[in-house]
């Protein structure tokens, strides 16, 4: 009975502490930080694609067909691995056109190409479109060392964070004490890039500039509660 009896003293105990504590909670202080590394991109996805229309359903997706064939064969030529190109879509579709009042079908077939040297780029899509691409649907930049940004970023948010907490903590007259939780928001996407248009030369043999690389933007967002001295 003894053992038993101490048993619930402790427990009862234990209980008071954790009411006490909850009534007298730890003063705290809660940031946000933001990183941000600005970098020149130096890869690029491209997405392309080839599109044919006519009357007969068949001979559409032949000739797209022959045309994706073609794309293809220029990018092994190209010696691109094969796992930086792929197709996204393939459609066909028929449609109806009221004015002529006759049906048409259209053959389309979407490739992203993963370009690691921007260098190409102008070779790359001269050669797409000699092999039949008629479509390009955009280009999105990236960086080769994404992961080393993303950890700088971090570093970056966590100190902004903490400057924002110790400017707080400054003007109130009290002291900054350890870091009690943190919170990672950083949300994982590619950013746009912030186009920065390269100044083109009158110089008659300078080679044609058609692609604008601009810069692009890694950020972290990161959460912080602090604990607050006297």
């Amino acid at each position: 009975m003894k053992k038993i009896a101490l048993v619930v003293l402790v427990f009862v105990g234990t209980l008071a502490n954790a009411q006490v504590q909850q009534q007298n909670p730890q003063p705290q202080i809660s940031v946000n930080g933001e990183g941000k590394i600005t970098v020149a991109p130096d890869q690029a996805d491209i997405s392309v694609g080839v599109t044919n229309t006519g009357a007969d359903a068949n001979e559409v997706k032949k000739a797209n067909d022959a045309a994706i064939d073609a794309v293809i064969k220029f990018l092994k030529a190209q010696k691109l691995p094969q796992g930086d190109y792929q197709t996204q879509r393939v459609n066909l579709n028929k449609n109806y056109d009221y004015t002529k009042k006759k049906y048409s079908f259209v053959a389309s077939q979407t490739i992203v190409i993963h370009l690691k040297d921007l260098a190409k780029y102008d070779a790359l899509m001269i050669g797409l479109t000699d092999a039949g691409v008629n479509t390009i649907n955009g280009v999105a930049f990236k960086t080769s060392k994404q992961a080393q940004y993303e950890s700088e970023a971090r570093v970056k948010a966590v100190e902004n964070a903490k400057k924002k907490a110790t400017d707080y903590t400054t003007a109130l007259g009290q002291s900054l004490g350890k870091a009690i939780m943190v919170t990672d928001n950083t949300q994982t996407y590619y950013p746009q890039p912030m186009m920065r248009m390269a100044m083109k030369s009158e110089a008659a043999d300078m080679q044609q500039e058609t692609l604008a690389i601009g810069e692009i933007e890694i950020t972290a967002n990161v959460n912080i509660s602090y604990a607050l001295g006297n």
